[in-house]
């Protein structure tokens, strides 16, 4: 009897933990006082939204200047360099490399230099490696062509790099023949001339004899058939 009594109090007693136990791991539940709205009006039909499409800008070459405008903003980086008593840039620094004639290659006590002529305004520069220009950069001279580091910007910020070569001009029959002309005149031009210095030798020796005979007539007492 008492075993019995025994087994069902123990039994109430684990029941009665297993309970505490549940209450105690249970989490407490409190009301909300906020109240949060529907993301939409349930009696409203559902109508997607409809994304928009956004046009990629594609990326050009950032425009240049003409040759008016990038010298007019040489003129004034020199004059504020001069002001600031400053080292002046170089006027290849408003030329593009495709503005620029290989026109003549030499030696000189710095190595090799350079003759360029600039196309736009037909004038000629001396230019040694390392000479910056508009869009690019003198790297190296050799016997017969120019190393140019070329940049190209972009309009999305990014700069692309190559090189470039220019070979010597060298000049046609057309100038040499030209060159000759210009030096030494033509045979006929020549003939012409002397014949036209001969004339005018002939027209003065004419006129200096007929002054002379004419003063001997009109000379007093004169008789050329008196003997001395």
């Amino acid at each position: 009897m008492r075993n019995r009594q025994t087994t069902s109090t123990l039994k109430g007693l684990f029941a009665a933990a297993l309970v505490a136990a549940a209450a105690a791991s249970a989490p407490a539940q409190t009301a909300s006082s906020t109240y949060r709205g529907a993301p939409r009006d349930p009696f409203v039909k559902y109508k997607p939204t409809l994304k928009r499409k956004v046009e990629k800008k594609v990326a050009t070459t950032v425009p240049v200047p003409d040759i008016n405008a990038r010298i007019s903003k040489y003129k004034a980086q020199k004059l504020a360099a001069m002001n600031l008593q400053q080292a002046a840039p170089k006027p290849t620094t408003a030329l593009l490399l495709s503005e620029v004639k290989v026109i003549g290659i030499f030696r000189t006590p710095r190595g090799y230099a350079a003759m360029v002529e600039a196309t736009p305004i037909k004038l000629s520069y001396v230019v040694y490696p390392g000479e910056q220009f508009y869009d690019g950069m003198l790297v190296a001279i050799e016997e017969s062509r120019l190393v140019f580091r070329k940049q190209t910007r972009w309009t999305d910020g990014r700069t692309d790099v190559a090189v470039e070569t220019k070979v010597l001009v060298q000049p046609s029959a057309s100038d040499y023949l030209t060159a000759q002309r210009t030096e030494q005149p033509a045979p006929a031009e020549e003939k012409k001339s002397e014949l036209t210095a001969l004339v005018e030798a002939l027209k003065a020796l004419a006129a200096s004899g007929a002054q002379q005979q004419q003063g001997g007539a009109e000379a007093p007492g004169a008789n050329p058939q008196a003997k001395p």
